[in-house]
């Protein structure tokens, strides 16, 4: 039997109920990066969110861990901000660590999603948001996120189910 597919707000409202939630890719320079910006409005509403970044030891003035097992408690939630081809390796991650909630990023373009990463994530049990960004639903979005919500959408970059 095939399992009966979940609507993206309820996916997105579930992953945003984790209070502790990792962000893998934040960079070490700031500015304009997806994950940096996932990163600042998710510290700004109030989650412990943590950025994983093998390659910087501090991301938006805050410590960076090299790996998921290297934060103290671990996390509830992943959201992915890798290039594409990271992604398998940032899910292997999740999964090893036992992380079932993860958001691949994704606006215009490829964004961070990988269908090999994603179907191994379903694979292991793991909820996996195939596109869009945490921060156009609610708690976290904005009006400009909210628009880009709609957009994004009628393109097929975020999902209507998970």
């Amino acid at each position: 039997m095939t399992p009966t597919a979940t609507p993206i707000a309820e996916a997105a409202s579930s992953f945003l109920a984790s209070q502790r939630i990792a962000v893998a890719g934040a960079s070490g320079t700031p500015g304009g990066n997806a994950g940096n910006i996932v990163y600042q409005r998710l510290r700004e509403r109030g989650y412990q969110v943590f950025a994983v970044n093998p390659n910087a030891e501090v991301v938006e003035g805050d410590p960076c861990f090299r790996d998921l097992g290297d934060i103290p408690g671990g996390v509830e939630a992943v959201v992915i901000a890798t290039p594409p081809d990271a992604a398998e390796t940032a899910m292997r991650a999740c999964i090893e660590h036992g992380i079932t909630q993860v958001w691949m990023h994704r606006s215009f373009g490829a964004g961070s999603v990988s269908t090999s990463a994603a179907e191994l994530g379903r694979e292991h049990g793991v909820t996996v948001i195939e596109g869009g960004c945490p921060l156009m639903f609610a708690p976290t979005s904005d009006g400009p996120h909210r628009f880009l919500k709609h957009v994004c959408t009628w393109m097929g970059k975020v999902p209507r189910t998970v």
